[in-house]
């Protein structure tokens, strides 16, 4: 029998679990969820005689290393800054690892020990990264192998409401980490546009954003991600003119988000003075000069030089950022108060459903004439617990982990899935649990 150790059992954990727990019988899996709250690990194991759920302390190094010890591959669904411990202990135990974060510095580092372990980490396969990486590899080595030379690949992707519950003015409501979310952009955004490097300052991020329709399900607007050039090595398109990476959001959201950008209300870099006192009217006036004879809401469409009526300022408005509700929480940075503010605002409810949208734009060249595809993913969220974002980060995972154990991915060392061996199969499944990408030629 072989022994799955699935770390975190959070809401991107779901799915996983499920799988691994449906498939167990016909593979001979027994699997082990741990988790810090061990309610939550109990609650994802449910009553099945395949599984079980125990207390887990990433940061107790007898334990960690004796729950890994007795696995045969490991699944880290942690916060990402906690991969490293895990990752260690795998490559020095000789267990394989599987996780949906980016990889990270230290983790790379562990290549050649892993490999000399004959060890696989397996990182970055859950949705972005993840299934972007997969989509547009497979569509970039098929445009290779007939001959054809890419000049252009931008891709997005978002974590939006389903169009059937979205009735907020914002368009939007959390489907990840709220806090991920408010801070999301901080630094400086760099990408290539035929041949010349661009860079983008937090300040100006969500100006400069690019618009499109995708499928049925409307129009969005893409802003640029951190780091777009990395993915040149990444992907073996070291010499592509354009490249670029970007989060979706419904179009309008960028402008309006960008008032909280240029108030200052996204810094967490300092504490508001006696902030558990302060209402959400007056930490939003806090940064405005000093006038004591205009309201807040004058202030604030002179500052932003908005109207009253036009719609950024009624999103605000509808935000609850010039009402009389108390903060409460001690020495909280602005982004801090900021995410409890849309918090309040954006949580799904109990009958909100999700949706993951994605979409690649590929340009090449083929016997000298110009090509484009748009290659778009849409999945939706079936209820609170089975959502769109638990379903696209949890099957690749959970697909990846069965192909290891089954010996069908055979990789060792740090690595990504940009390769065939594992691309393949991987979206082939996904593609079997609706999880289907659509292609069309753009004229």
């Amino acid at each position: 029998m072989k022994k799955i150790l699935v770390l975190g059992a959070g809401r991107s954990a779901t799915t996983l679990i499920d799988y691994l727990i449906t498939n167990s019988e016909e593979n001979n899996w027994f699997v082990t969820v741990g988790d810090f709250s061990v309610e939550l690990a109990e609650e994802s194991v449910g009553n099945s005689e395949k599984a079980k759920a125990i207390f887990f302390n990433v940061t107790d190094d007898n334990q960690r290393r004796e729950e890994i010890r007795n696995s045969d591959i490991v699944v880290s669904m942690l916060p990402a800054r906690m991969h490293f411990l895990v990752a260690e202990d795998c490559v020095n135990l000789k267990k394989n690892l599987v996780t949906a974060s980016y990889v990270s510095d230290e983790l790379r580092q562990l290549n050649e020990k892993a490999k000399q372990s004959g060890v696989l980490l397996l990182n970055e396969i859950g949705l972005d990264p993840g299934i972007d990486h997969m989509s547009a590899m497979q569509l970039i080595d098929e445009i290779k192998e007939k001959g054809g030379e890419l000049t252009s690949f931008k891709s997005f992707c978002g974590g939006l409401v389903h169009p059937d519950y979205d009735h907020n003015p914002w368009n939007y409501k959390f489907t990840w980490n709220p806090r991920n979310v408010v801070l999301a952009g901080q630094g400086t955004a760099q990408y290539i546009k035929k041949g010349k490097y661009k860079y983008i300052p937090y300040t100006k991020l969500f100006e400069r954003t690019e618009c499109m329709n995708i499928l049925d399900v409307g129009e969005f607007e893409g802003y640029a991600n951190r780091d777009s050039l990395s993915y040149r090595d990444s992907y073996g398109l070291e010499n592509i003119p354009t490249i670029f990476r970007g989060t979706l959001r419904k179009k309008g959201f960028c402008k309006s988000w960008n008032m909280f950008v240029q108030l200052g209300m996204t810094d967490d870099t300092y504490s508001v003075e006696n902030s558990e006192n302060l209402t959400y009217r007056e930490f939003t006036n806090l940064f405005f000069p000093y006038n004591n004879k205009l309201t807040v809401e004058q202030k604030f469409c002179n500052y932003l030089n908005v109207s009253n009526n036009s719609d950024e300022f009624k999103k605000a408005e509808w935000m609850g950022i010039f009402s009389k509700n108390i903060i409460g929480i001690e020495k909280s940075t602005p982004a801090k108060i900021l995410q409890k503010i849309t918090e309040e605002k954006w949580t799904l409810s109990k009958e909100d459903r999700d949706m993951v949208v994605m979409q690649h734009q590929f340009e090449y060249l083929l016997d000298s004439e110009t090509k484009k595809i748009n290659s778009s993913l849409v999945v939706f969220g079936d209820n609170q617990r089975d959502t769109a974002m638990a379903k696209t980060v949890g099957l690749p995972v959970a697909i990846a982990t069965k192909l290891i154990l089954n010996g069908e991915i055979k990789s060792i060392g740090v690595q990504i899935p940009t390769t065939k061996d594992i691309y393949n199969p991987v979206l082939k499944e996904l593609s079997g649990n609706g999880i289907n990408f659509i292609e069309e030629e753009i004229s």
